[in-house]
């Protein structure tokens, strides 16, 4: 049996065995969509938003890249994140490294490895930032793990100064909130990084004012 032919026999065990317990398990998941997290998550084949948060389908929008980077110019992610907002009205929004990562390793490093040196380089900006600390880091495991994690709370802090979630911020009080998590592999558990709710944000330089934006579309349509 060829591995692909193994993947679809397995599609079918699993739902077989999720209609013996509820026999109208597709149906009702079919229905509708209303998740409440948007997973922003690295595309590592050993970190599946699902399986690592014990969640069912229907539960989770996800979203997964190279090492998990929230670039504003990204039409892929930002497409995704407007429509978690906008239109399944998602409360919580979050962005999951994990320690081990590939990309960030490779990004530590003077190589160049083709195509993906333009990606990398988002995390080297993120190194950049943090230079001084990092460099005082002799242990090389222990720099890439601290790397990891400046990553995760640098990609919060820019979902935070998008346009996207300020605007959501300035139609709601409370949501979206965001969190920086970190996946560690050898032990399966998620540690909290950081956490931003809309009220802890209070750099008035990314701050989005409704009332000016109607204004400009109103003057320039």
């Amino acid at each position: 049996m060829k591995s692909y032919e193994k993947l679809l026999l397995e599609n079918k065990a699993w739902a077989s065995e999720k209609l013996s317990i509820n026999k109208d398990y597709f149906n009702e998941l079919a229905k509708n969509e209303q998740p409440e997290f948007l997973w922003i998550g690295c595309s590592d084949s050993r970190v599946p938003a699902l399986e690592v948060t014990n969640s069912e389908p229907g539960e989770m929008f996800v979203h997964r890249n190279v090492a998990n980077i929230v670039v504003n110019t990204d039409v892929n992610l930002m497409s995704v994140l407007q429509y978690a907002l906008e239109v399944l009205r998602v409360k919580h929004v979050i962005v999951c490294g994990h320690y081990g990562c590939g990309a960030i390793k490779a990004a530590i490093t003077k190589d160049s490895y083709g195509l993906i040196d333009a990606w990398l380089k988002n995390i080297k900006d993120v190194y950049r930032i943090y230079r001084e600390e990092l460099d005082i880091i002799p242990d090389l495991e222990q720099k890439q793990e601290r790397l990891v994690e400046l990553n995760v709370k640098e990609q919060v802090l820019n979902l935070a100064k998008g346009r996207i979630v300020q605007r959501a911020w300035a139609s709601s009080e409370k949501y979206p909130v965001l969190h920086g998590w970190v996946y560690d592999i050898n032990t399966g558990i998620l540690n909290d990084i950081i956490k931003i709710e809309p009220e802890d944000y209070k750099d008035e330089l990314y701050r989005f004012d409704e009332k000016s934006f109607k204004k400009n579309i109103k003057s320039n349509g």
